[in-house]
């Protein structure tokens, strides 16, 4: 989550595993954006809309993946344990500047995103972020029509991006930092 708060260099402010950490959560923003998938994805929204096709295919990649959800563990146990991860009071809160959320209410939030509604009221929320929300709004309003090629492509992309993670996780100390804080 901290790749998402915490904005500017990393410059030794915070502990060197949350450094880490962020920069993790980091290049795999920028792998993904970089990916051969993402980017025709991308191409498949119209001109004026590519602006904002990375922020309306990352929460639709969300949706896919609680609804596509591959781990082990039940989706549910793990939005509790992550609710939990986050809720814990720790070095994170004081990257991000933020008081930790209800634990309760994260879990309900992760959960969201297994339906439709949920995933509008994400893209209504990270618009509210911007100077000039309606663009957006407008744009983001047919994320459905991208949904069937994110679920298709998704796997293939979680598998070149988990590749990526081992190389990069191997320099965070295993324990140093929860996985769902970052």
């Amino acid at each position: 989550m901290l790749g998402d708060v915490v904005r500017g260099r990393l410059d030794g402010r915070l502990p060197a595993a949350l450094e880490a950490s962020i920069r993790f959560h980091r290049q795999i923003d920028v792998a993904t954006d970089a990916h051969a998938l993402s980017r025709a994805a991308r191409a498949g929204f119209a001109n004026g809309a590519r602006r904002y096709a990375g922020i309306v295919l990352d929460v639709v990649h969300d949706h896919a993946l609680a609804l596509d959800w591959p781990g082990e563990e039940a989706l549910e146990a793990f939005a509790a344990r992550a609710a939990q991860a986050v809720a814990d009071p720790g070095a994170w809160q004081l990257a991000s500047g933020r008081s930790a959320p209800d634990a309760d209410r994260f879990a309900e939030l992760l959960l969201s995103y297994r339906e439709p509604a949920g995933i509008d009221r994400a893209l209504a929320r990270i618009a509210t972020r911007l100077r000039d929300p309606a663009p957006l709004i407008a744009h983001a309003a047919g994320w459905r029509d991208h949904l069937p090629a994110v679920r298709r492509d998704g796997p293939a992309l979680l598998a070149d991006l988990a590749s990526l993670a081992v190389a990069a996780r191997s320099s965070v100390k295993p324990g140093a930092v929860s996985s769902a804080a970052t």
